[in-house]
């Protein structure tokens, strides 16, 4: 089949990169145009680009000259690694001239008629792009949560769905590469765990579910109505975001029913077989000492989510833990599994 051309925005950046490395090879998709800032622009992506992930950028991409953001794009699809900073008003203008934006910032995320999209969980929310297309004449933008909301999301949503939630709490250990290139200063993480993450990262895990696990009724979201508390810490681990999760239920439920719950879920990506979705969305580790960021962030490509020790807990009902690779299934993978649904429902054209 003839491959859709796509455009990288924040394409040297580490989200960027993680883009290109994932779209290498894909099926539907064919990285055709690559914008930067305008210190980049002009130069080829192999100048412009110091590449951070294992071996070389795919040559076909290290030819490519990169662009500035404000450019004009040929690629309807845009996939968006920009920084927080510049990207609310790059994403849209660029709806506004036509294109898709899917975009892994948080600038629009909670906007409402922008999807917070999570395939397994909410395909339905893509109902929300035709009011957005009224408004911007006919571009519009789709966004994934915070990479930390995405494994509790997934972990959560079969459990609100088999049993409905009252109430949860988070503790996040969460890892170095979230705060992309440098990051955090060696002298900082060394020995050590920070109990701050800056840029409402609290707030963010504390609201976005509600979004993802809300509906979409009437032409607007709906919220879900179970509170959220999070507390969050950086870890000294390269990649992967772990969870302790403590949920109320509002039906009580045994851990070996949650397991079930959790093994058995799947979603649209699953049914369609889209390029980049796991067999398995949620994989159920029996293990104590299970999931661990190194053994485990990797499943599936990285696109899995791992859930362990799931227990009985004597303040709430249940307890247990989760694992999400932070910059793939967590950023760039999600987007593009995003970016195949919207394929998959002819929203590309």
């Amino acid at each position: 089949m003839t491959k859709t051309p796509v455009g990288i925005l924040g394409a040297t950046g580490a989200v960027g990169q993680r883009f290109i490395q994932l779209l290498a090879d894909h099926p539907w998709f064919e990285v055709a145009e690559v914008a930067a800032s305008d210190r980049s622009a002009g130069k080829s992506y192999a100048e412009a680009c110091t590449w951070r992930l294992p071996g070389a950028p795919p040559a076909a991409v290290a030819k490519l000259t990169v662009t500035s953001i404000e450019g004009s794009f040929r690629s309807k699809l845009l996939f968006s690694g920009l920084d927080s900073s510049v990207a609310g008003e790059a994403e849209t203008a660029l709806s506004g001239k036509g294109h898709a934006v899917v975009s892994n910032s948080r600038n629009h995320r909670m906007d409402p008629d922008v999807p917070l999209l999570i395939p397994e969980i909410n395909a339905d929310h893509l109902d929300a792009v035709a009011a957005q297309k009224r408004r911007t004449g006919g571009g519009y933008i789709v966004t994934n949560p915070n990479c930390s909301v995405i494994g509790l999301a997934m972990a959560l949503a079969p459990l609100e769905r088999a049993f409905g939630l009252e109430s949860v709490v988070v503790v996040t250990l969460q890892a170095l590469s979230g705060a992309g290139y440098p990051g955090v200063a060696s002298l900082d993480i060394v020995d050590n765990v920070i109990p701050y993450i800056g840029g409402g990262e609290e707030e963010k895990i504390e609201s976005e579910p509600q979004k993802v696990l809300g509906s979409f009724s009437g032409g607007g979201f709906v919220p879900a109505r179970f509170p959220i508390s999070a507390s969050v810490h950086r870890v000294a681990v390269v990649d992967g975001h772990s969870m302790a999760v403590f949920v109320r239920l509002t039906r009580r439920a045994s851990p070996a029913e949650a397991c079930r719950i959790l093994a058995d879920f799947h979603g649209e990506p699953q049914q369609r077989e889209l390029p980049t979705a796991p067999r398995k969305p949620i994989h159920v580790l029996t293990a104590d000492d299970r999931p661990q960021p190194r053994l485990d962030r990797d499943r599936e490509g990285g696109m899995a989510v791992s859930v362990g020790r799931v227990r009985e807990d004597r303040q709430f009902d249940l307890r247990l833990e989760a694992l999400v690779h932070n910059t793939i299934r967590g950023a760039a993978g999600v987007a593009i599994l995003n970016a195949e649904l919207l394929q998959a429902r002819g929203l590309l054209k």
